[in-house]
């Protein structure tokens, strides 16, 4: 038996029994029917419930709304979207710019209905901090990242350098080389959230069938074990878990991140370490780490996981020793003083990839489907900007929302790129990943050679190339 719970802490801190709402047993005729109740479908739901009060919609769910990504993540709600600097590349400068402060809005818009709708879910908007430590190569990425944002024309209210000794204002870790702060971070708790959006659309009179897993979908109709369901418009709502519902699985892949979580600390402790407002953080490796301070003084970290052959779902989040202990290595590089804590809860989620790493927002009249997904594990806020975005597109509504540069008004699934067959995928994402670790590995060792560190990160570099 594990030391930890394998739940996602956030599921186990619910003071609600997670008792499955009734299956979908009859037939439905509906507007638009959304398979899955994660965030994106329920923020779909809820926008066009706001916009077009008499839409008849319902939800069918394989499992329990949240059970997916939506409660499993890491609980940063960002103001970015996956490869915004390539899809923005290319615009006029006051477009780009509009599109950012769109980006941007995304954590403050769902403030806005947590007021509005009375849903608590621990939000706190203090910014995430990327910090260069561990080694000093992260620092010439940091700065060589900022770089290119100024280049796209960001500012310094949007993103600014922090010096070592300004760092150490907002947090304190053991090896420094400074960083770079943005406002445009909330922190939150998942499984609250998600829970209460579900609560909010049924309060709306969105129907919402749970335990009713779809076995087969088409324009125009779905089917679970024991009903039909018609509608105008089908939305696959299922992100990481596309792979359930032909053909999706060939255009999104699912892949892992696993977290840890500690037991909450005490107050000396979080006097040495910061994050007193509700910060996220990082250090800028390629392990793709990410921690906040919870609202009950725990640490949560995580970082990058996996990919299973031939894009198979993870289902068994009961984590490895080996996995649970590269996660405590990582935060106590940064935080030595817990390297011995006591660690309460560890799991894991599956989340959508996307080829060329590029999220979509996709709207078919013809067939009546609209989709929105490829989050790359930046859904918690990029799911908020797609069920803004799909209910302005099914509702034909002329906004900014759909002229953006990842909205897909037509062409359906063909205008997606597919993902290359196995075992190409799992060959090259293992080279990959191999490739990563053998930099961190190599720069994290401060008696490596200069000429053996460039050549790890040369390679890392070039390897990732490939992820574009």
């Amino acid at each position: 038996m594990s030391a930890w719970r394998t739940i996602s802490l956030w599921m186990d801190q619910l003071d609600e029994p997670l008792l499955a709402r009734p299956p979908l047993e009859q037939d439905l005729d509906v507007d638009v029917a959304i398979i899955g109740a994660g965030y994106t479908g329920l923020w779909t739901a809820y926008y066009l419930k706001r916009l077009a009060p008499g839409l008849n919609i319902a939800i069918v769910e394989a499992n329990i709304a949240g059970f997916g990504a939506s409660g499993r993540n890491g609980g940063w709600l960002m103001g970015n979207l996956l490869g915004e600097d390539r899809l923005l590349a290319d615009l006029p400068a006051e477009q780009r710019r509009a599109s950012l402060d769109l980006l941007h809005g995304i954590p403050d818009e769902v403030a806005i209905v947590l007021d509005r709708e009375g849903i608590d879910c621990d939000y706190r908007k203090g910014g995430v901090l990327y910090c260069a430590a561990r080694y000093p190569e992260q620092e010439t990425t940091l700065r060589h990242y900022l770089d290119t944002l100024y280049r796209q024309g960001l500012i310094e209210s949007d993103y600014h350098w922090l010096s070592p000794e300004q760092l150490a204002q907002q947090i304190r870790i053991a090896k420094p080389y400074g960083g770079i702060y943005a406002p445009h971070v909330a922190t939150i708790h998942p499984a609250k959230l998600v829970r209460g959006l579900a609560r909010t659309v049924e309060r709306m009179g969105v129907n919402i069938y749970e335990s009713s897993p779809v076995t087969q979908w088409q324009s125009g109709s779905l089917r679970t074990a024991k009903a039909q369901v018609r509608s105008h418009w089908i939305v696959p709502a299922v992100e990481g878990y596309a792979v359930t519902l032909p053909p999706l699985g060939r255009y999104q892949l699912p892949v892992q991140s696993l977290l840890v979580a500690t037991e909450p600390l005490s107050a000396a402790t979080w006097d040495e370490i910061g994050l007193s407002r509700g910060q996220a953080f990082s250090e800028s490796s390629r392990q793709v780490t990410y921690g906040q301070r919870t609202a009950d003084n725990r640490l949560v970290f995580g970082a990058r996981g996996g990919y299973q052959f031939a894009g198979k779902l993870r289902h068994d989040f009961d984590l490895t020793t080996s996995e649970v202990e590269l996660r405590r290595y990582l935060f106590s590089e940064l935080f030595p003083q817990l390297k011995s804590v006591r660690i309460t809860h560890a799991w894991g989620g599956n989340l959508g990839m996307s080829r060329r790493f590029k999220p979509h927002m996709l709207c078919d009249r013809a067939s009546g489907i609209a989709l929105s997904g490829g989050y790359g594990g930046e859904g918690v806020g990029a799911s908020n900007l797609g069920g803004r975005t799909l209910a302005d597109l099914i509702l034909e509504r002329d906004t900014e929302l759909v002229r953006q540069p990842w909205v897909i008004p037509q062409g359906g699934l063909d205008a997606l790129k597919a993902w290359e067959p196995e075992p190409c995928r799992w060959l090259g994402y293992n080279a990959i990943i191999r490739s990563f670790v053998h930099e961190d590995q190599t720069l994290a060792n401060p008696a490596t050679a200069p000429w053996r560190r460039k050549l790890a990160s040369r390679v890392a570099g070039f390897m990732e190339g490939f992820m574009h």
